[in-house]
């Protein structure tokens, strides 16, 4: 009898200790309350002696961006090449030029061997001549083409043509201080779209002060240290100075739909990006931002508010204060 209470005992024990943990379970699953957010109530008199002012949200896209970094670079060693080379091609019109007087005095000299008017020493010497001219003519062509191989390994096809094309005048820009070349370097993981030809740019690292830049071409070469795409690209802000580190701020291959509201939108309290929406004629609700980003003369929303709600552009600071003396409790 003893044993059989006992048992029974135990089996009681073992299901009060499931249904606990079941109603435990059920406990932790239980959807939480959404957060509290206070509505404020302000006839359309006051909202106009306020000054609040309210626009309504238009949908937009935006492409998410990410950072990479980079250099300006000298030109200096493109114009080296560019002068290397002109040298050389002058060079080889000289060689050219001799050559072909080298030619025709041989065959001057073997007409008059042939009708016995000159010796055969005179036209094994000019004979000689002309192998020795030919000879430095194949020197020169190759050492053309070691500097036209020595800039494509080093700048790719875009500035190798720009730097040896005789009636290319790209490089000016550059001489004159108009534009300034950069060298960017992407994270290993990185990859620039394949439609993107526009960056921006900073010496300083300031998103709202960067100014576009342009792709030149793919770098043949990386930065060792960064072991990813190297891309040239071209930019004319004045505040960039060779030798400066940049930061670069490169589009993503997909945009993203959302909103654009102006910074006079955005407001903080407790270290929280905030914004009101005009939820009633009447009414108005806070919501929390943690997700934004720079855009022009605002900041583009993906989330949190959506397109054909009423944002407050002017009054949010007023708003806020009325929302926060309504929290504070009536003493009697």
């Amino acid at each position: 009898m003893n044993v059989f209470l006992t048992l029974w005992f135990f089996i009681l024990s073992f299901f009060s200790a499931t249904l606990a943990m079941a109603d435990g379970d059920n406990e932790q699953q239980a959807p939480q309350p959404a957060e509290h957010q206070s509505i404020i109530t302000l006839d359309s008199k006051i909202q106009q002696s306020s000054g609040i002012e309210t626009i309504t949200l238009k949908p937009a896209h935006h492409q998410a961006e990410f950072i990479a970094y980079g250099k300006a670079i000298s030109v200096q060693p493109l114009l080296a090449l560019q002068h290397r080379y002109r040298i050389a091609l002058t060079e080889h019109k000289r060689a050219s030029a001799r050559l072909i007087q080298a030619e025709q005095a041989g065959k001057r000299l073997q007409d008059l061997y042939q009708d016995g008017v000159t010796a055969k020493r005179n036209l094994q010497e000019q004979q000689a001549q002309w192998q020795s001219d030919k000879a430095q003519l194949d020197a020169i062509q190759y050492q053309s083409q070691s500097i036209i191989d020595e800039t494509l390994l080093n700048w790719g096809n875009v500035l190798s043509d720009w730097t040896l094309s005789l009636h290319s005048d790209k490089l000016n820009a550059f001489l004159s201080g108009k534009k300034t070349l950069l060298q960017i370097t992407l994270a290993g993981n990185r990859q620039l779209a394949d439609n993107n030809l526009t960056i921006y740019v900073d010496p300083s690292g300031n998103r709202s002060k960067a100014q576009a830049a342009e792709l030149v071409s793919t770098a043949p070469q990386t930065d060792a240290a960064n072991q990813g795409s190297s891309y040239f690209f071209q930019t004319g802000n004045s505040n960039i100075k060779t030798g400066m580190n940049i930061s670069a701020w490169i589009p993503e291959q997909q945009s993203l739909p959302g909103v654009i509201i102006p910074k006079s939108a955005l407001i903080w309290f407790m270290d929280q990006a905030s914004v009101y929406i005009k939820t009633g004629s009447d009414t108005f609700s806070r919501r929390s931002v943690n997700d934004y980003s720079a855009y022009a003369d605002g900041y583009f929303i993906s989330d949190t508010v959506k397109p054909g709600e009423q944002i407050v552009t002017t009054g949010g600071q007023m708003l806020l204060s009325e929302e926060l003396r309504e929290q504070i409790p009536d003493e009697d």
